[in-house]
């Protein structure tokens, strides 16, 4: 096989593989030497968890986050010019989605190295199918802004897109700050808005539930350093 760069999704949350990962994905980081990672430790802890048999003390780890240096990351990829595969890790669900693995893909890409990306988890696919908003026009915006002001501006900006485009919002928050961004939306938003939480998919205690702004009030899930992420629609 010619040497490729793999993107290769990990579980969201204490998930088992083989509920969200095909087989395959485990042939495949099995050939695999060098990862690219957001956090080596987990990195490792996931490779275990496909295999048990894998030999981590023989594996390089490259590590990609918000601390790299960008400059660096060409000699991220230097295994694939000597013919060996490269995979991409990133934290949970899938990388280069709302994760710097992105960076490291874009360099394959104008290198001209085969990118392929292996079947697996995504939040905001598996969020968006089960909230029955609009699955053919949408925006993921990661985290919302932190200051008050800009804040609510965006929520405005994506409450209109919402009505004048029919296009559905999606977007995610820090765990510990869930419960405040809620109380924003419920604050600043239209009581007909449609809020989806979709809290720890795939997991044995999954929540994904679609209300009404005016019906969250009375009604609001235990969100508070959970894994969730937001949708909204009219």
């Amino acid at each position: 096989m010619q040497p490729t760069l793999f993107l290769i999704p990990v579980t969201l949350g204490e998930t088992t593989i083989e509920r969200v990962l095909p087989t395959y994905n485990k042939e495949i980081i099995v050939q695999i030497k060098h990862f690219v990672v957001e956090n080596i430790r987990s990195a490792r802890r996931f490779l275990k968890k496909v295999d048990k048999d894998i030999d981590i003390d023989v594996l390089t780890f490259y590590e990609l986050n918000k601390h790299t240096d960008l400059k660096q990351l060409d000699t991220y990829l230097l295994p694939l010019s000597r013919g060996e595969h490269v995979g991409v890790i990133s934290e949970a669900g899938c990388p280069a989605i709302a994760d710097p693995g992105s960076d490291v893909v874009a360099i394959a890409q104008s290198k001209g190295y085969p990118v392929v990306p292996l079947v697996g988890p995504s939040s905001i696919l598996l969020s968006l199918m089960a909230s029955g908003f609009n699955g053919q026009s949408f925006a993921f915006q990661g985290y919302l802004p932190i200051d008050g002001g800009e804040r609510l501006r965006k929520i405005k900006q994506m409450e209109q897109r919402i009505y004048q485009e029919h296009q559905t919002q999606i977007f995610i928050e820090t765990p510990y700050r869930n419960a405040k961004l809620v109380e924003d939306l419920i604050r600043n938003c239209n009581s007909s808005t449609k809020l989806c939480i979709a809290m720890n998919i795939t997991c044995d205690d999954e929540y994904i539930k679609t209300r009404a702004i005016k019906d969250w009030k009375k009604d609001l899930p235990d969100i508070h350093k959970k894994l969730c992420i937001f949708l909204l629609y009219k």
